[in-house]
């Protein structure tokens, strides 16, 4: 079996981690601009000033994508380089760097995706609330209908939103991300609502407009196993996966939230403004979405968490994998036997990608699915000048084996996008954890290096997968 030839091969990258030229031409200061620059926030004190140097090397790096072979480049568009405060006055420069982007993919025919929020908020909207403040929304509203209007010509394929569970858990529970919040519960439950809502709102106002192209919205996709066949680990890995997977597609596939997610609120206080309005338009915005988009890693093998308390969080643990206690102390993740894992802790388990996304279809139906996020994050070894990422390629081979198992089984999965096309800054990790297929030599001018894995890739594309 190949795959087909509609279906999109692709990489991914977002803007902070690679563009860099922070303070130029225009663009505003984002959110990651100044939190990044508070001490032990990142690993070493990296940021993304410069980063790799996406914005001056585009050129270079699509080409480098082309030589690939690669269908589609999924990228994020910095909402400071069109609006530097959020709103307000609009920036031409950044409407054209972004055009040029577009424009110097189409050339290479390559497919732009393209996400329109990857983390990076104003720092102007940030400090007056943020993701809390009626301002925030109203203002990403504008910028993605102007996006809408300046690209849509050329871009058919966006998504809203990337994760909203990491940017706001980390941000109002972990403190690990903007706006640096601890225990922040009540927020966090809000701001998840106002991007669902803020998403909603954008849906419709992209199929009233009368845009052509598909929409939809990306969240990172940990589905819950029970670790044992205890009674408590499976009533554990139902409520990981009412909180984890549920809460986050239910308002946007089916226009509702999961009764037992908000008894649950309600219980502890955490109970979030949802009024009839905003009710009436999660349910109208439901069924316009194209597509949905996960980002997978690895799922959750559970058990109870009996003594119910809350996870410690450090910078480290904040990314790590699992043996840990949920941020609600609702359960527990443990290691398993036998299972493997990268050197951050994160379970390698194709098996699971394929059981989570049956049960997707199970509960939404066989909506359209792009995989816009699954990869390796590895040391990668560098042989006599050579980056023999062999891991990264038995990785990704795996998943898109079972990705091909899970197309013959009828689930609808419409591309692949592996994470990342190119190394680039980890958010909190700096440069010591890679996942490209082309290296970034910093010790050397940022020159870039093709991998073993950019070859192994280029073949599975130019034979749709066949020996996979």
């Amino acid at each position: 079996m190949k795959f087909s030839n509609d279906f999109l091969f692709g990489a991914a990258s977002a803007s902070y981690q690679v563009e860099g030229a922070w303070n130029e031409d225009g663009k505003g200061v984002s959110n990651w601009d100044v939190f990044s620059k508070i001490e032990g926030k990142t690993y070493q004190g990296t940021n993304g000033d410069v980063a790799v140097d996406h914005y001056h090397r585009y050129k270079e790096d699509i080409a480098l994508m082309a030589e690939m072979g690669l269908d589609s480049y999924r990228f994020s568009i910095a909402w400071t380089r069109i609006y530097p405060n959020g709103d307000g006055e609009l920036n031409q420069k950044g409407l054209d760097f972004y055009n040029d982007v577009i424009n110097e993919c189409l050339k290479h025919n390559i497919i732009p995706f393209v996400t329109l929020y990857h983390w990076d908020l104003p720092q102007e909207l940030e400090q007056n609330g943020g993701w809390t403040n009626e301002r925030t929304l109203k203002a990403f509203e504008q910028y993605a209908d102007t996006c809408f209007k300046a690209f849509g010509d050329r871009v058919k394929h966006w998504i809203t939103f990337n994760e909203t569970v990491i940017f706001s858990r980390h941000g109002y529970i972990f403190g690990a991300h903007p706006p640096g919040r601890l225990n922040d519960f009540k927020n966090y439950y809000q701001v998840l609502h106002n991007v669902f809502l803020t998403h909603a709102k954008v849906v419709l106002n992209f199929k009233d407009s009368g845009y052509q192209g598909d929409i939809g919205i990306t969240h990172v996709f940990n589905p819950a196993f029970p670790a044992d066949d205890k009674e408590s680990s499976k009533e554990a890995a139902d409520h990981a996966n009412m909180f984890d997977t549920f809460l986050y597609y239910d308002p946007i596939l089916k226009g509702t939230y999961p009764e037992y997610v908000l008894t649950e609120l309600k219980e502890k206080g955490y109970d979030f403004e949802l009024s009839q309005e905003d009710q009436e338009i999660l349910l109208k915005a439901a069924p316009l979405n194209d597509f949905i988009g996960i980002n997978y890693y690895q799922p959750m093998r559970v058990i109870a968490n009996d003594s119910k308390s809350a996870r410690e969080i450090t910078r480290e643990s904040s990314t790590g994998g699992a043996g840990a206690v949920s941020y609600d102390g609702g359960y527990q993740t443990v290691k398993m036997p036998n299972h493997s894992y990268t050197k951050w802790g994160w379970e390698i388990s194709p098996e699971a990608l394929l059981d989570g996304l049956h049960l997707l279809k199970e509960h939404y139906g066989n909506i359209p699915i792009y995989i816009t996020e699954n990869g390796l994050g590895d040391e990668d070894p560098i042989v006599e000048g050579e980056i023999k990422d062999i891991a990264r390629i038995e990785y990704i081979e795996k998943h898109l084996k079972f990705v091909k198992k899970g197309i013959s089984e009828d689930l609808n999965i419409k591309g692949y996008f592996a994470w990342s096309v190119i190394d680039l800054l980890s958010w909190l990790n700096g440069y010591k954890k890679q996942y490209g297929f082309i290296y970034v030599d910093h010790k050397n001018q940022l020159n870039r290096k093709k991998k073993d894995s950019f070859y192994w890739y280029q073949e599975v594309i130019a034979t749709r997968g066949e020996n996979i």
